[in-house]
């Protein structure tokens, strides 16, 4: 079965060429199988009238934490009404996964994917890191696994109450890595005051790396640290957070293939500062936009609001906001079929009741999703 989806007022390929008007794109068996002019269009079996509207590829969130349960509605209160952000707060969540069983936590990560791909999201990472045992963190992997596109390790997520830091590393490392590891491609670790220091950050990620996943860190999210030095020197694929860089930082960034994954939303929640994004844009570093769609410091689902967020505030470019939430968080989690439109890409696309991508910034907090075709079938 083949659609062709035309008459698209604008189309933003992330790909050669770049941005086009009235435009056409076929798309067969889950693949994007031609691009161009509407008036050159071949024929398909179906058409889908896109009367003017903008369309892009579906934005690829390379950050959540979906297998959770729980509610922290009162830490985020709290902080609303003057109380700082701590990494702490994690453990509410840990209590209440523990508890919870695999059908109501499968449950919940359906329910936000697909609250997600409602709003345009045709791509999704996710992370254990509420399970902090060997136990936990091995079923919320399965469950992640199932259920996203992408699943990571972050049983280095934070110590667990009254475990002493060394062992738990030592763990985490060992038995936890080998047990979670055939689940997941990726590991992470929060490499942040009142989580994981340096050299436990780098034995985690080390381990794993010897284990053969990818690398991710969370880092640099309260305050300047080691967590941008450490993901640079190691190759990781991505630093998330970035919200307090040095210049060096920034020039480490700029000279790597490591993609700074900034995650606007968590930092308007934990009333942070948020990334310096024009820094790193004009250093010629990778930027992503992600979610951070977790419980405690950020809980949406709306990469669209990111996006706002970053124009309107982080002063990027409609462009480059748009890039960095789709093409960007694609490069994040190494993936060359996602996050563009070229001929041969996954069939992931988004339309935008509005004209232009510029509405996004535009019209802030309007629903603006059309129309989503994932892997080619249309879901919305």
């Amino acid at each position: 079965m083949s659609t062709l989806i035309t008459n698209i007022g604008e189309l933003t390929t992330n790909a050669e060429p770049g941005r086009l008007t009235d435009a056409a794109l076929v798309l067969a068996d889950g693949h994007v199988a031609w691009v161009g002019a509407a008036a050159a269009a071949p024929a398909a079996d179906e058409v889908f009238d896109a009367a003017g509207r903008a369309v892009l590829p579906g934005w690829v969130d390379s950050h959540t934490h979906l297998v959770f349960a729980g509610d922290r509605t009162a830490e985020f209160e709290a902080r609303m009404s003057g109380q700082p952000y701590r990494a702490g707060g994690i453990a509410v969540t840990v209590n209440a996964t523990r508890a919870a069983s695999d059908d109501e936590l499968a449950a919940t990560i359906r329910r936000h994917v697909a609250e997600a791909v409602a709003q345009g999201t045709t791509y999704v990472e996710t992370k254990t890191g509420y399970g902090l045992t060997v136990e936990d963190e091995v079923r919320s992997a399965r469950i992640a696994a199932l259920h996203a596109d992408e699943a990571t390790f972050l049983g280095a997520h934070l110590v667990p109450p009254g475990a002493d830091a060394d062992e738990y590393v030592s763990l985490v490392c060992g038995e936890m890595l080998d047990a979670v590891a055939p689940h997941v491609r990726w590991a992470d670790v929060f490499c942040e005051k009142g989580a994981f220091d340096a050299d436990q950050s780098r034995a985690v990620l080390e381990a794993a790396a010897a284990r053969g996943l990818g690398l991710r860190v969370h880092g640099n999210q309260l305050g300047e640290g080691p967590g941008v030095r450490l993901a640079v020197e190691l190759g990781a694929a991505s630093v998330d957070h970035c919200t307090y860089l040095s210049s060096a930082d920034v020039d480490a960034l700029a000279g790597s293939g490591t993609v700074a994954t900034l995650l606007p939303a968590c930092d308007l929640s934990t009333r942070q500062s948020l990334p310096p994004a024009r820094a790193l844009l004009d250093a010629g570093a990778t930027v992503a936009l992600a979610s951070n769609c977790n419980p405690g410091s950020s809980y949406t689902t709306s990469m669209a609001y990111c996006v706002t967020t970053a124009v309107l505030q982080m002063r990027m470019s409609v462009q480059e906001a748009v890039f960095a939430a789709t093409r960007g968080g694609a490069i994040a989690l190494g993936r060359a079929d996602v996050g563009h439109l070229a001929v041969g890409a996954r069939a992931d696309v988004h339309v935008l009741d509005a004209p232009s991508t510029t509405h996004l910034a535009y019209r802030p907090g309007v629903p603006l999703t059309h129309a989503v075709w994932r892997r080619g079938e249309r879901v919305r």
